[in-house]
């Protein structure tokens, strides 16, 4: 009966791709095509195929309204307008630089017999697509959108990897499952054919609407479920209209070029800051780390981490070593009411953190301070604070701030609604008046504000490095499944660089209280010391940290690749990879290149070519890798430095141990 249906839908998808060529738009390269499709109840549905096969089946468009307006049914097209655009734009940070943004258009408009106005906006890239509603309602004063009924019909089996479906969290474990076995997801869920093609699920330009999971409906048959308000409604809008977030398919014959795709940034609209010379990418360590191995803590006492003079020591080293900012958690009060009332004081340091000494020695040593607002998940005590704060911190000079959501909302939202996502967004926007960064850790999921935004540098949204202090820890296959999965929305803030990888320093620390959710003889760092190297290229982040405890760093000749590496880059490529499995990425800031290889449980030697490297120039490649005798369960530390002289016509055999990874430098000879 499957197969008989599958058969059924093909036929009707290429009946219905040859009935009107009108409603037919394809990508510049003529090799994704998207159909817009009515059938007899005026239902409307849209359908997609890549060289000229089946991949989306046709699948449902439209929403349910509370109040009774019809959002779905009935629909009739008034005109369609088919557009191009072929432009390059360029951005103040990220992967790449300059961005091409090269698109074929279709705007269909239509309205049913309510008179319901609803634009349907197509876009169709080389490497994907995105379509969007924009409704108008007459009449209306309010709208209460109760459930979104777009459907993502896929027309074959295929190979997937996903996080389950969560409202309030994305800080879980990747899995991989046949497609027919996902019962939910977040996105992006990417996924690979039989064929090998590859695509993710996603969105973009998620402003002011709750986040999309998928739900499945059918063996392959997926509809999108919106994160609920607390009386169940999905969205609501004050007047009679509303714009969605893009939903997006970003398509792929490579693993790798879903990596090396901007779709996603190209859906959102242009830069809205009048200027933006005050943002700037950073390498950075912190007052951190020691609170999650139990070395330090948050809350003022003996063991209090973010003191006047652990402040110092941290400007020192990261004046010393050429890093740009330091950041201090657990400086403000409020800590002590951990898990109870959860309202901070974003302006009434501890008396044992002395802000003026701190700001005006981090001047002196040319040395940023990263401030840090930890919400609880009150954000309404944040909100009310937000603008008082943020004038505080750029009073002594604190530009960039990482924020924080560990808790639940009040009066029963969740993270991921319209409620907080507008939150989220507020942030960003007030942030930017006084011109301050933001590193938002347990975020909304990344879908591309930052190009309109660009002082929304970073954020969390998975599991980063703080899980292996607590925990089982990240696996292996995670630091290579992330590229493929929660990256493709953009940067995050994983924290990599750890280097005391079973915690014998910190274990051997007379001030260490015991973890809390796991007995501490378990707790490690699941991979080589080459491969956390290895993690400051792979896990793109404008501003990237070396997490690691600083005594752990000091005098340790594989610090000299942080020394080296150099977080604002011109341009990135992901070179070789499969979900999961490994991955090869290199970027270029200015002359250097920094190349980062990784790997899962399996041992694995990677040929690279070395042609991005500018042709005739000799570099000195220097080479962090694994040694020979290199095991993340048995010998994880064991490393090699190599240097040698290579061009852009030369090889490199990049061998990484089990769990292990390789990085390696390459700056112009002179």
């Amino acid at each position: 009966m499957r197969n008989f249906l599958i058969i059924l839908s093909v036929l009707v998808f290429f009946t219905a791709c040859s009935s009107d060529k009108n409603t037919v738009v394809t990508s510049p390269d003529g090799n994704v095509a998207v159909t817009l499709l009515t059938d007899d109840s005026l239902q409307l549905r849209y359908q997609v195929e890549v060289d000229g096969k089946p991949f989306i089946l046709p699948s449902r468009f439209g929403f349910d309204e509370r109040q009774g307006f019809n959002l779905s049914q009935s629909f009739t097209i008034d005109n369609i307008k088919k557009n191009q655009c072929d432009e390059t734009w360029t951005q103040p940070w990220g992967e790449n630089k300059a961005i091409r943004n090269h698109y074929n258009e279709m705007e269909v408009r239509l309205h049913n017999p309510e008179n319901v106005s609803l634009t349907l906006r197509f876009r169709i890239f080389d490497d994907g697509l995105g379509f969007r509603y924009e409704y108008t309602v007459p009449g209306a004063d309010s709208l209460l959108v109760s459930d979104e009924l777009t459907q993502f019909n896929f027309a074959k089996e295929a190979t997937s990897w996903s996080i389950p479906a969560n409202f309030d969290t994305y800080e879980l474990l990747y899995r991989r499952l046949p497609l027919s076995q996902v019962e939910n997801a977040n996105t992006p869920i990417t996924l690979r054919t039989d064929d090998s093609l590859y695509a993710s699920i996603h969105e973009a330009a998620l402003t002011d609407f709750p986040e999309m999971t998928l739900l499945r409906t059918d063996s392959l048959q997926f509809a999108a479920n919106l994160a609920p308000w607390p009386d169940g409604v999905k969205a609501r809008f004050d007047g009679n209209s509303f714009t969605t977030p893009w939903r997006t398919i970003q398509i792929a014959r490579e693993a790798v070029g879903l990596i090396n795709s901007s779709l996603i940034l190209n859906l959102n609209e242009p830069c809205a800051l009048d200027s933006t010379d005050w943002i700037h990418p950073m390498k950075y360590v912190g007052v951190w780390w020691g609170m999650h191995l139990g070395i330090e803590s948050w809350v003022m006492g003996d063991r209090h981490g973010a003191t006047t003079e652990n402040a110092i020591k941290y400007i020192d080293f990261a004046a010393k070593n050429g890093i740009e900012g330091v950041l201090f958690e657990g400086w403000n009060a409020g800590w002590e009411n951990w898990g109870g009332s959860q309202t901070f004081d974003y302006t009434k340091p501890y008396d044992d953190f002395d802000m003026k000494r701190i700001s005006d020695y981090a001047r002196e040593k040319g040395v940023k301070i990263i401030g840090h607002h930890e919400t609880g998940g009150n954000v309404l005590n944040y909100e009310s604070q937000l603008d008082k704060a943020l004038q505080w911190y750029a009073d002594y000079g604190v530009h960039d701030v990482k924020t924080g959501y560990a808790g639940g909302l009040p009066n029963g939202h969740n993270h991921h609604g319209q409620f907080n996502v507008r939150h989220y967004r507020h942030v960003v926007q007030t942030a930017a008046r006084y011109h301050t960064t933001i590193n938002a850790h347990e975020p909304i999921k990344d879908t591309g504000i930052r190009r309109t935004y660009p002082n929304m540098m970073s954020r969390e949204g998975a599991r980063g490095m703080e899980w292996n202090a607590w925990s089982d820890g990240n696996p292996p296959m995670h630091h290579v499944m992330l590229p493929f999965t929660r990256l493709l929305g953009g940067p995050m803030d994983y924290t990599p660089g750890i280097f005391d990888i079973l915690y014998e320093n910190a274990k051997n620390n007379p001030n260490r209280k015991q973890w809390n959710m796991k007995d501490s003889k378990d707790c490690r760092i699941n991979t080589t010391l080459a491969k956390q190297i290895a993690l400051w290229v792979i896990l793109y982040s404008p501003v990237q940290m070396a997490s690691d405890c600083i005594e752990n760093y000091e005098g340790h000749p594989a610090f000299q690749f942080f020394r080296d590496f150099e977080a604002d880059c011109d341009e990135s490529r992901a070179l070789q990879g499969e979900p999961g499995e490994f991955v090869a990425i290199v970027r270029r800031a200015g002359e250097k290149y920094f190349l980062g290889a990784a790997t899962n449980e399996e041992a694995r030697t990677l040929t690279v070519k070395l042609d991005f490297l500018k042709p005739g120039v000799a570099y000195d490649a220097a080479i962090y890798a694994d040694a020979p005798d290199a095991d993340w369960v048995t010998n994880p530390k064991a490393y090699t430095i190599d240097h040698r002289t290579v061009t852009a016509d030369d090889t490199l055999e990049v061998r990484m141990a089990a769990g292990g990874g390789q990085a390696v430098s390459f700056i112009p000879k002179r």
